[in-house]
């Protein structure tokens, strides 16, 4: 069997890791992959939105099975190019992608649906959105509605902070086309966790819970990252949370999608707001979370190629996956300057040839072999470093014991990764 993955982050450095060790044996290839992914699958050079060329070699090597690691190629309408040319992909549509593409979309999706969110107003002119915020009042969130790599959302306190983002944004460009179009809504208060299940249009399997950790800087507090870290299982969806998120927010979203003759055979990746008052969806993405991915490879005991490839064929409701019990945590070494502008070619200390390290599974999201063959900083989000537990506080310490042993010059990481899931262990 030969499997595609497409993409070159830590998200697939993690989903190439865990199909390379299917007891299927298959032969994988990446495309681009990295420099640490060649270490468990053939990278072919070939980036990630060429849809006609990543179609080609799919062609031309007969891959049995590609899986779609970003959101760009999927917004871009990987999927269509590959369903028309009769290859077998795993990811929505373009249709379907505007779950992550808009979040325009995604609201007006989860109104017409009756799936619990935010109020809120979409705007393309500043001075209707000042308006808007003016009336919802403070503090809220304003969004780009494009794609913005997880950090177009600012959260504003005032109405001072709500104009300047609303400024940046629509008159300033910011984030380009991704914010021509706004989303303004109201603040939602209480703890989040990343809910993904996989669905193949019409059966809608959960996956195991995690919770990230978006801010910078430990307490939560700083500008939104793509992410600093993550954890599994989430001890904030209880079984209780878990069945009304599955019956008020996932099913519901799979039917308003099917109802549009949305053909969606991916990863719904829904990020919850939990509080007393219930759960609310703050935003779909349309593939599975980085770096929450890397944490729930290494939970999957079963086969990831079997529960793919169930969703392509529509037999979600023949599979289910095995987790192992023990609780994941992924602790995200960024380089200095992320999430703004960051430096790359620092030499990384501490991992072997192959980027290993000996007391963690290390997954590579920035990092590249110079012409010494050392490893250096390629990127923001340079090394996710992993490690399990029979608890979240043994899984901390042993995710923290191999990242005292990796430095690089400027390195930032956060030191307080899964403290809500130990509060809890603290407190039985």
């Amino acid at each position: 069997m030969k499997v595609l993955v497409v993409g070159g982050g830590g998200r697939e450095h993690a989903l190439a890791w865990k199909i390379a060790g299917d007891p299927r044996a298959p032969e994988v290839f990446a495309a681009p992959g990295s420099d640490a992914i060649a270490a468990v699958a053939e990278c072919v050079a070939i980036q990630a939105t060429d849809i006609a060329g990543l179609a080609a070699f799919a062609e031309r090597e007969r891959i049995d099975l590609t899986v779609v690691g970003p959101e760009a190629p999927l917004a871009a309408g990987i999927v269509d190019e590959f369903r028309g040319r009769g290859l077998r992909i795993f990811g929505p549509d373009r249709a379907g992608a505007q779950l992550e593409a808009s979040k325009a979309f995604t609201k007006r999706l989860l109104v017409e649906a009756g799936v619990p969110t935010a109020a809120y107003g979409e705007f393309s002119e500043p001075a209707a959105a000042r308006d808007f915020a003016r009336s919802l009042g403070f503090p809220l969130v304003v969004k780009a509605d494009g794609l913005a790599a997880g950090k177009g959302v600012v959260i504003c306190a005032d109405a001072a902070e709500a104009d300047r983002a609303i400024e940046e944004m629509l008159e300033g460009g910011a984030f380009g086309e991704a914010g021509r179009r706004i989303v303004v809504e109201e603040f939602l208060a209480g703890e989040e966790a990343s809910f993904m299940a996989i669905t193949d249009g019409r059966t809608a399997l959960a996956l195991a819970t995690s919770q990230d950790h978006k801010r910078i800087f430990d307490g939560d507090r700083g500008p939104n990252t793509g992410g600093m870290g993550a954890y599994s299982p989430a001890p904030v969806v209880t079984a209780q949370i878990h069945d009304e998120v599955m019956r008020r927010v996932i099913e519901p979203t799979v039917a308003a999608l099917a109802a549009r003759g949305i053909d969606f055979r991916g990863v719904l990746y829904a990020g919850l707001m939990i509080s007393p008052a219930g759960v609310k969806v703050l935003e779909y993405n349309v593939r599975f979370g980085d770096p929450e991915c890397q944490a729930i490879m290494l939970r999957l005991r079963s086969s990831l190629i079997d529960l793919l490839e169930a969703a392509i064929d529509r037999r979600l409701d023949q599979v289910r996956p095995q987790w192992d019990s023990a609780t994941s945590v992924c602790v995200v070494m960024a380089a200095p300057g992320y999430p703004g502008e960051v430096r790359k070619g620092d030499v990384i200390d501490g991992l072997d040839l192959r980027g290993a390290s000996a007391k963690a599974q290390v997954f590579h999201s920035g990092t590249r072999r110079d012409g010494e063959r050392r490893w250096v900083t390629a990127g923001g989000r340079v090394l996710g470093v992993c490690a399990s537990g029979a608890r979240a506080q043994d899984a901390v310490a042993k995710a923290y014991d191999a990242v005292a042993g990796i430095s690089w010059d400027g390195v930032q990481f956060r030191r307080d990764i899964a403290w809500r899931a130990i509060e809890r262990e603290r407190q039985r």
